[in-house]
C-alpha cells in the first residue's frame, strides 16, 4: 500500500516497499551490468529495495548548534537517506549512568521535537524520527497536538516517531514520575495518543490508571495514521512493539543473537494480539563501514531500516563518509 502525504508517496511498511524481484536475482539481470555499471550495481539495486537507511543525529555529541543540525540534515537528504533520528533525555543529574556510561550533566540533549520542526523547514523529503523519545515523561494530550503540528507543517514527514521508556530512575523522579510505573504509562499513552489522533468532535473519553479526561478534542490532524514505532532493549520493550506498535528498533546495548530473539518476540506478540506480524517494521542499528553483505545479512533478518550515526565533528570528512557510504549502497537510486 502506497499512502500519499502532501503530494508525496510514503510506503508504510518494510511489507508495503518490498518488491518481489528483492527476493531473488534474475540470472539475466545479473550476469549483464546496465551501461555504464557494473553486476554489483544490479545486485545493490535490486536486492536493498526493501531496505532504507536513516541518520541519527547525536545531539549531546553535536550540540544544537542550528547550522549544525542542518547542515547534517541537508547532507543526509541529499544522499538519499530516508529518515533523520533524534535522541532524548529530559533532564540529567550527577552520577547519571546507563549501564557502565556515565552521562555528564551537561550533554546538551535539546528537545527533539523542537529540533525535527527546524530541521522539517529546512528540508523537503526525509521523514523525521525519535530514537527515542521517552513516552512516560510526556503527558499524551498535549504529545498529540506536538506531533500532529510537526507531521502537518512538514507535509505528512513525522513518520518514524520511536518511543521508549528511559534508563534513568533520577530522570523519571525530575519530572514527578514513579520510575516502577513507567512502562505502564508508555503503554497507556500509545493508547491515548491513537484515540486522540482518531477522534472526531464528539470527544475522546478516557480513564485509565494514570491519565482521565472527558471529551477531548486535539487538532489538528495528522496527515494520515501516525506510526508508532517501540525502541528499547528489554523484553517488555518488544512485547510492547508487538501489542502496540508498528514497528521495534532494539536497543544498541544487545548481542545480534539477543537483537533476533527480541524481534522474534515481538512478533509472536503480535501474532498472539491478533495483529499482523508480517506489518510490523525492524530497525536496527548500522555503521558506516558496514559492507554490502552486512546489509544483506540485516534485510535476510527481515530487517526493514538501518540507522547509522556519524561521530566525525569536521562536516567536511563528515559529508565525504555519508557520500561515500550512500554511494557504495546506491542510495539514491
Amino acid at each position: 500500500m502506497v499512502r500519499v502525504f502532501a503530494g508525496r508517496a510514503w510506503r508504510s511498511s518494510a511489507q508495503d516497499r518490498w518488491d518481489p524481484a528483492a527476493e531473488s536475482l534474475n540470472p539475466a539481470v545479473a550476469a549483464y551490468p546496465p551501461p555504464g555499471g557494473t553486476c554489483l550495481d544490479v545486485r545493490v539495486k535490486v536486492y536493498l529495495r526493501g531496505v532504507e537507511f536513516g541518520i541519527s543525529y547525536s545531539t549531546p555529541f553535536f550540540g544544537a548548534d542550528p547550522e549544525t543540525l542542518l547542515g547534517f540534515a541537508r547532507d543526509a537528504e541529499e544522499f538519499g537517506f530516508e529518515s533523520f533520528y533524534l535522541p532524548e533525555h529530559v533532564a540529567l543529574y550527577p552520577g547519571a549512568k546507563i549501564g557502565e556510561m556515565a552521562l555528564p550533566p551537561s550533554l546538551p540533549f535539546a528537545d527533539p521535537l523542537e529540533c525535527l520542526s527546524f530541521v522539517a523547514a529546512g528540508t523537503r523529503r526525509i521523514l523525521l524520527g525519535t530514537g527515542v523519545l521517552l513516552l512516560p515523561y510526556h503527558h499524551p494530550v498535549t504529545l498529540a497536538k506536538r506531533l500532529a503540528t510537526i507531521d502537518v507543517l512538514s507535509g505528512g514527514r513525522m513518520r518514524l516517531l520511536t518511543v521508549g521508556v528511559g534508563a534513568l530512575p533520577g530522570e523519571a523522579r525530575a519530572v514527578g514520575v514513579d520510575y516502577a510505573t513507567r512502562g505502564r504509562r508508555a503503554d497507556e499513552a500509545i493508547d491515548i495518543l491513537r484515540a486522540l489522533w482518531a477522534g472526531d468532535e464528539s470527544g475522546v473519553s478516557f480513564d485509565g490508571d494514570f491519565h482521565r479526561f472527558e471529551g477531548a478534542c486535539v487538532y489538528p490532524k495528522p496527515l494520515g495514521e501516525l506510526p508508532i514505532h517501540v525502541g528499547g532493549s528489554s523484553v517488555a520493550a518488544a512485547r510492547r512493539a508487538g501489542s502496540r506498535g508498528d514497528g521495534y528498533f532494539p536497543g544498541g546495548r544487545l548481542t545480534a543473537e539477543e537483537r533476533r530473539r527480541q524481534f522474534a518476540l515481538a512478533r509472536t506478540t503480535a501474532l498472539s494480539a491478533g495483529r499482523d506480524p508480517d506489518r510490523l517494521e525492524y530497525t536496527r542499528w548500522g555503521s558506516l563501514d558496514m559492507s554490502l553483505e552486512d546489509v544483506e545479512m540485516l534485510a535476510a533478518e527481515g530487517v526493514s531500516r538501518i540507522v547509522i550515526s556519524p561521530d566525525d565533528a569536521d562536516s567536511g570528512r563528515r559529508r565525504d563518509s555519508l557520500a561515500a557510504f550512500a554511494a557504495r549502497l546506491s542510495l539514491s537510486t
